[in-house]
């Protein structure tokens, strides 16, 4: 079985033992980004429309080290901590991606590492 690892400078390190993203027979699966700025390793802000920003370029560096892009990607889940925030975390992520429309599921749950407010994973077509 070939998997290829998937690590770059521009998005977070891991926080445990895992990777930013495993590519497998054409399809990249991107580990759950958290809003933590790639050059400093600290939280963006407080915000749920920034951290939503956030979480979605870093999963963006990790597509583009693969090879791929934006309109590769097939589906995203979004975990949230208050689902009170969906609006603001939805246009964010809807002018994000623009007219691609990925599958999507959001999820509210009871907490996300580093007490953040989003999380973001993605599962991308590559070829």
């Amino acid at each position: 079985m070939e998997l290829e690892q998937v690590d770059t400078e521009k998005a977070p390190a891991a926080i445990g033992p895992y990777s930013q993203g495993v590519a497998h027979r054409g399809v990249l699966y991107i580990s759950g980004q958290l809003p933590v700025d790639p050059e400093t390793g600290a939280v963006v802000s407080a915000d749920a429309a920034l951290q939503a920003k956030q979480c979605l370029e870093n999963a963006k560096a990790i597509i583009l080290q693969a090879g791929g892009s934006l309109e590769g990607v097939i589906k995203a889940t979004v975990f949230v901590a208050d689902l009170s925030k969906f609006d603001e975390i939805n246009e964010v992520y809807g002018n994000f991606f623009g007219s691609h429309k990925p599958a999507r599921a959001c999820v509210e749950v009871a907490r996300l590492p580093k007490d953040v407010g989003v999380e973001i994973e993605m599962v991308v077509a590559l070829a």
